[in-house]
């Protein structure tokens, strides 16, 4: 349920989206998308959760990784037919993890 992340510093990365009522295809797309960042050099993690509105946080080691990952043919692929078919709304955001607190 939590990534298992390192002692900062770390990076994430924040998509915050709303879907479109064309849903078709997204679930097996947001998955196979988890399996591709997983094989990524210097990806950390992921942690998740949609209702209404959907928020993803992946965490990599270093903005180069995270670069490469949001160049990757099939993901490139997954952000047109997000564009195109399953986002209303939706916005990036990237930051640097400095600190973490958990109980």
């Amino acid at each position: 349920m939590f990534a298992n992340t390192p002692t900062p510093p770390y990076y994430a990365v924040i998509f915050t989206s709303t879907l479109t009522s064309e849903t078709e295809g997204y679930e097996d797309m947001a998955n196979l998308m988890i399996d591709l960042a997983s094989q990524q050099d210097g990806f950390l993690g992921v942690e998740g959760a949609r209702e209404e509105v959907g928020i993803t946080v992946s965490y990599w080691k270093d903005l180069a990784s995270i670069k490469e990952w949001k160049s990757n043919t099939e993901h490139q692929v997954a952000q047109k037919f997000g564009k195109e078919k399953w986002y209303d709304h939706f916005i990036t955001r990237i930051a640097k993890v400095e600190r973490e607190y958990s109980k």
